[in-house]
């Protein structure tokens, strides 16, 4: 059923038709208390990880389990900590933990990550790590869950309550203990030192108000862009490195809410198979971001425009996702939401942030519910 926007919700972010909407305006204030409670000065997580002290000296890789929106905000998670801490990481769907071999060795730490702290799939990946003999740290929403309590150690994000279905403040929040605890490992194992550190946090600190200035604007431009689509029955939506977990997040969110197939896929997977699909119905959506400060990032941004060039030769249709100050993407694709300049491991946390708004003014013109989606519930209990 449609939502009913005769009853505004109202919160400290404004007064809104429906708990999504007001949740993704939440987001600013989420991720602020998610760094306010897990940092202090340039001190990380305080003595969180004490429990597992031991074998923060003794892994050799980690393996994340998480299923959902979780998983998606572990694959980005896995390259932050390849990247800024040099570790060995392996994303595992929680469903397929427990049956992959028993004999792989690499004294792992096993994160395991969930909103709601009870879903079936990750608690179970837990206990069968920890009956292997891991040690577990598990990243929740909810200090006192299930998966909390029965974890090594455990950090939370701070969101709040998520009452919509579809994981919105909760997601970046995930995106914004990943990325501490990327930062965490990285001065653990020397990669980092106390003033990069804390050069990297104040970046962190800066990406709430960036996301405040640029809602009003993203939220017109997304409700443009569905509408222009809004008739579309598939999506495809492509990125590069980091920008591949929010491809698959985006299309996630877009097809829980609304009900049609949508896709995240690598960019540079397209022209192996999936580019048999592109005409004038398929709307492609592009995550072309990029750190200018960042040699590997250009590469990646040059090769997703070359892809974007190719779609519009194959008569395929684009939304670009670019960072502002970008005068070439607007040549080529069909049009451009900008987000602020950030370093390339911070910019899937922007970026997400005008594709969940994307997904929910599709969704809302369609007349579908947001809040309740069929057949879904927020937290997974039963396998």
């Amino acid at each position: 059923m449609p939502n009913d926007v005769s009853k505004p919700l109202t919160t400290a972010a404004g007064s809104f038709p429906n708990a999504m909407l007001s949740e993704v305006y939440e987001q600013p204030r989420a991720i602020r208390e998610t760094i306010r409670q897990n940092v202090d000065g340039d001190i990380i997580f305080g003595q969180a990880l004490q429990p597992i002290e031991n074998a923060l000296f003794a892994f050799k890789k980690i393996i994340i389990a998480a299923s959902g929106s979780s998983r998606h905000a572990g694959l980005a998670g896995e390259i932050m900590m390849e990247d800024l801490a040099g570790i060995a990481v392996d994303v595992e769907y929680a469903s397929e933990y427990c049956y992959r071999s028993t004999h792989a060795g690499a004294d792992p730490i096993v994160v395991v990550i969930t909103q709601s702290g009870e879903t079936a799939d990750t608690t179970a990946a837990q206990r069968e790590a920890l009956n292997r003999g891991a040690k577990t740290v598990a990243i929740s929403n909810v200090a006192d869950s299930t998966i909390s309590r029965e974890a090594s150690a455990k950090l939370n994000t701070c969101a709040g309550l998520e009452k919509a279905v579809p994981a919105t403040k909760s997601f970046t929040s995930q995106l914004t203990i990943l990325y501490l605890l990327s930062l965490f490992l990285a001065r653990k194992r020397g990669r980092l030192t106390s003033e990069t550190t804390r050069a990297h946090l104040i970046e962190l600190d800066a990406i709430p108000a960036e996301i405040e200035k640029a809602l009003p604007q993203w939220n017109t431009l997304a409700l443009a862009c569905a509408r222009e689509f809004q008739h579309a029955r598939a999506f495809l939506f492509l990125g590069r490195g980091v920008h591949y977990s929010i491809a698959r997040e985006a299309a996630l969110k877009l097809k829980e809410i609304s009900y049609v197939q949508a896709e995240g896929m690598p960019a540079g997977e397209l022209r192996h198979g999936p580019n048999a699909l592109i005409d004038d119905q398929l709307p492609i959506i592009v995550i072309a971001t990029r750190d200018a400060s960042d040699p590997d990032s250009m590469l990646r941004y040059h090769k997703t425009l070359a892809v974007i060039e190719h779609i519009k030769a194959t008569g395929g249709k684009t939304i670009a996702i670019a960072t502002a100050g970008d005068r070439e993407i607007a040549k080529i694709a069909n049009h451009v939401i900008f987000v602020p300049p950030a370093p390339e491991l911070l910019l899937p946390i922007l970026e997400v942030v005008p594709l969940q708004l994307f997904a929910y003014h599709f969704a809302i013109l369609n007349g579908c519910n947001v809040d309740a989606p069929r057949n879904l519930v927020k937290a997974v209990v039963t396998e």
